[in-house]
């Protein structure tokens, strides 16, 4: 690894991951994608302050049609779900979360368009925020989907680029505790569906984040980027 592209939502994951590869690449492109989600303007502003932290270049990139065509409670006047805690682990009731959110081939276009812009500026690394518990419910996490892009790039471009995940093994707990050991300024992240400004606390996305860091000790980051119930 040399030069890396990181997919930067400003979320848990990909600040994380972004975390693990710097200190290994030369330089680094944050990617961040506006299409048309409810919380794009919080994404954006916490990719931008993340960038600064880290002092890596960052680029916005507009897709405005994949809202167009998308479906999604994500994109779209629908209601995003909410989840409890307790039912985090049940794969049933979280498949249909995640098929309420789910975006059509998004995470593989994200990597293809990184993949141009690699190709084009000689990097050698695509980086992605895909983890083992999101996995189980969103096929475009897991080691899989990696794989299987990867030997996809193998014949879109015309040299060596890889899609590492370095939290592949990893769920949220751990992913949390790696944070902790490499200083990552958590307070800084954005990883809620809904909200524009605090975390919501209750979509998916939301309860995932605020379990692990319930379970690595840290209520303090709860109460700095959760809305606080009244």
């Amino acid at each position: 690894m040399n030069k890396a592209i990181v997919l930067l939502s400003g979320g848990l994951d990909s600040v994380v991951s972004l975390a693990l590869i710097k200190e290994k690449c030369s330089k680094i492109l944050a990617l961040t994608f506006n299409y048309g989600q409810k919380s794009y303007f919080a994404e954006k502003r916490a990719a931008e302050r993340i960038s600064q932290y880290y002092d890596i270049e960052h680029k916005i990139i507009d897709l405005d049609w994949l809202s167009v065509i998308s479906t999604s409670s994500l994109t779209t006047k629908d209601t995003i779900p909410y989840i409890s805690k307790d039912n985090l682990d049940n794969k049933l009731i979280a498949q249909d979360t995640a098929k309420s959110v789910w975006v059509p081939n998004r995470n593989s276009l994200f990597v293809n368009i990184a993949a141009c812009f690699a190709e084009a500026y000689n990097y050698d690394t695509i980086i992605i925020g895909a983890n083992k518990e999101e996995g189980a419910t969103f096929k475009d996490n897991s080691i899989e989907f990696v794989n299987a892009i990867n030997t996809s790039l193998e014949n879109s471009v015309n040299i060596k680029i890889e899609l590492i995940a370095p939290l592949i093994n990893m769920n949220k707990e751990e992913i949390v505790n790696i944070a902790i050991q490499k200083n990552v300024p958590l307070e800084l992240i954005h990883s809620c569906y809904i909200s524009e400004d605090k975390h919501c606390g209750f979509c998916e996305s939301c309860q995932r984040l605020k379990r692990a860091l319930e379970q690595n000790g840290r209520t303090d980051i709860i109460e700095k980027i959760f809305e606080q119930e009244s």
